[in-house]
């Protein structure tokens, strides 16, 4: 296959004409180097803006409306995950050893090249897979259609994917854990090859695409005070962002694991900070203090994106009126 250099923005913004400020879910260039994220931020609209498009609410129209009105941008704005969305597949077979298998070159290679540059580790979902924001020189470090991609200015250069040590050295790294957290699958045998198959890579680019779309739209939700930006942590491997006011014990992390010791298949899930009524059936999860929502409950939903914010906006809704 043809890798090549990725610019989101100006891409979205060229379907557009130019006329307005196009928004989109994936990191572009050129690199944010001030603190304290050190990343672009997708869900921001612009103050100097005069009119905009994206992909929540927030901004002056819609991708879906752009849709509906030029239907031949269906397709580009699903691969995006911008509108028009895909409905979700089955998991793969062996998704549990590949999904950890990713999960091993997100923390140990893909985290630690942009965290040897500015400290910072946060992963977001780019195009086909996942990847670093912009950082140092215009660089990037992502996993697209299961290859390992290196993007420095308008150079790009892609590996396949083998072992960990290959990995790092293709990257400039050496294998890392500063990144890893107490559920991430141990490093092993640096050597060995990972097993990151192509069927559950392409699996988990759809997954994060689809927590991104969810989760910006959530962030700007009337009611979601103090809300983070949204981040795929490595350690967990999962996309999250905390939300709430934490004083008046209303915050709690809404995120989409792909999966994890507990839960064999993804599921989204609302980790409250403070307690819970446990006699309110939503609050369902026993491995954490919280709720969660299964996999196969998003599979069978017309609209999983909307199914999806309908589950953390009623948690939202529950904390927020304790709070």
């Amino acid at each position: 296959m043809t890798v090549r250099h990725l610019n989101p923005a100006v891409e979205a913004s060229a379907k557009l004409g130019g006329a307005v400020t196009a928004l989109v879910l994936e990191p572009s260039p050129p690199a944010d180097h001030t603190e304290p994220f050190f990343a672009d931020d997708p869900a921001a609209i612009p103050t100097d803006a005069a009119a905009t498009v994206g992909p929540t609410s927030a901004a002056d129209r819609t991708w879906a409306q752009v849709v509906a009105e030029r239907p031949e941008l269906a397709g580009w704005a699903a691969e995006r995950w911008l509108a028009a969305y895909r409905p979700l597949n089955p998991v793969p077979d062996g998704y549990r050893e590949a999904r950890n298998a990713y999960h091993r070159l997100a923390y140990a290679v893909v985290a630690e090249a942009r965290r040897c540059s500015n400290t910072k580790f946060g992963l977001r979902y780019t195009r086909g897979g996942f990847g670093t924001p912009f950082f140092g020189d215009d660089q990037q470090v992502r996993v697209q259609d299961g290859l390992l991609v290196v993007q420095q200015g308008a150079q790009v250069r892609h590996s396949a994917i083998t072992s960990l040590q290959a990995a790092a050295q293709f990257v400039g790294v050496e294998p890392g854990i500063a990144a890893a957290e107490h559920d991430s699958p141990p490093l092993g045998d640096p050597d060995a090859d990972l097993g990151a198959t192509g069927s559950t890579g392409a699996f988990l680019a759809d997954w994060f695409g689809f927590s991104w779309a969810v989760l910006e739209e959530l962030r700007v939700t009337p009611g979601a005070v103090d809300a983070e930006r949204t981040q795929l942590w490595p350690g967990h491997f999962d996309p999250a962002a905390a939300i709430g006011d934490v004083e008046a014990g209303g915050r709690a992390t809404y995120g989409c694991s792909p999966g994890d010791d507990a839960h064999d298949e993804p599921y989204l899930y609302v980790g409250a900070w403070g307690d819970v009524d446990r006699s309110d059936p939503y609050w369902n999860e026993t491995a954490f203090n919280g709720a969660s929502l299964p996999y196969a409950a998003l599979v069978g939903a017309g609209d999983a994106v909307q199914t999806a914010l309908d589950f953390f906006r009623a948690g939202l809704d529950r904390l927020t009126e304790r709070a």
